[in-house]
């Protein structure tokens, strides 16, 4: 018999397609969220899953499915899937790192510009046919993007895509915290500086956050980091929700303790805290950091490189592209 794999989320059908030289394959075309029990009962029996963030990959789940092999998520963030009991179980994690950065960056880029400059608020106030006197001169004045200074909250692969667009491309200063500093070339590439986190706060007229999400980044900002910003500062958030506390965050911009947000995930998405969603100053987009057709389709091509790898068949039998716990295939 053939080993079986389960796609948990509808994809591209092309890409799909390579899977079934290979495997039998049950797939989601109309991209349905299962709940956790029917997650469970669609696994029995799979060797290798294609996963996304809405499903969740932990210890109870594994053990009901003993036979699988392999989690494969789409994804460069697989906070979905508890890598420690994947590892102790003999289960291979991977997702899809550097296909999505400079997307990413792109995304993270234009949503710190379009909050600085306040964008969605403006075209907002056309949509409704409320202007009606041309050359006033405070309306909708914003925050100067070149020039200022960047802050980054976690220097990784897409943070520094960031830096290297705001010192590159618009004069910024670069300012940055993490959980280590980068080497000094990487530092010199784009003028970046490393401050603790105090600092980032205090200094960044545009804090980006692309750390991410852990038990340790739980809430990392909360009330008290955002009374440590400007009034005048930015907080773009395109990481992983839970990194902030929406509520804090959303009593801050009602209280003009910061000037506007940029947010593209939540807590709990997709719902989304009710003190935001009334904030003209928080501008709110569905988790679409990646989403470029062409970026799509690479993280779903390397997914599903990942997978057949990961279970033993096609060019890189053994020897999936991107594995999160490569001690697994020490192991095999």
């Amino acid at each position: 018999m053939r080993p079986s794999v389960l796609a948990t989320r509808a994809t591209f059908p092309d890409i799909a397609d390579r899977l079934h030289p290979y495997f039998d394959v049950e797939d989601n075309p109309h991209d349905t969220i299962w709940s956790p029990a029917e997650l469970r009962q669609r696994l029995q029996g799979k060797h290798g899953v294609m996963s996304t963030g809405s499903e969740r990959i932990d210890a109870a789940l594994l053990d009901a499915c003993p036979q699988l092999k392999a989690v494969c998520n789409v994804g460069v963030g697989y906070n979905n899937v508890d890598v420690a009991a994947c590892t102790a179980r003999g289960v291979l994690v991977t997702n899809t790192p550097d296909v999505l950065t400079e997307t990413t960056a792109d995304y993270g880029f234009a949503l710190m510009m379009a909050a600085a400059r306040r964008i969605a608020e403006s075209q907002d106030f056309v949509r409704r046919g409320e202007w009606n006197k041309p050359g006033i001169h405070d309306m909708f004045v914003g925050g100067d993007v070149h020039g200022a200074t960047l802050g980054i909250l976690g220097m990784g692969r897409i943070g520094r895509a960031i830096a290297r667009r705001g010192a590159l491309g618009f004069g910024m200063r670069v300012i940055y915290h993490n959980r280590s500093q980068l080497p000094a070339e990487a530092e010199a590439e784009f003028g970046a500086r490393y401050v603790d986190k105090a600092t980032l706060l205090k200094e960044a007229d545009h804090l980006v956050l692309v750390l991410p999400y852990s038990p340790q980044s739980h809430h990392a900002i909360g009330a008290a980091e955002l009374a440590q910003m400007k009034p005048s500062a930015t907080l773009t958030n395109i990481a992983r929700g839970g990194i902030v506390d929406d509520a804090a965050l959303a009593e801050a911009l009602r209280a003009g303790t910061i000037a506007a947000a940029g947010l593209d995930v939540f807590e709990g998405e997709p719902a989304i805290h009710p003190g935001l969603l009334g904030l003209p100053n928080a501008l709110l987009t569905p988790h679409i950091g990646s989403a470029s057709v062409q970026t799509r389709r690479a993280m779903a091509a390397l997914t599903i490189d990942n997978l057949i790898a990961a279970l033993g068949f096609g060019p890189q039998a053994g020897k999936p592209p991107t594995p999160v716990n490569p001690e697994v295939l020490a192991a095999r």
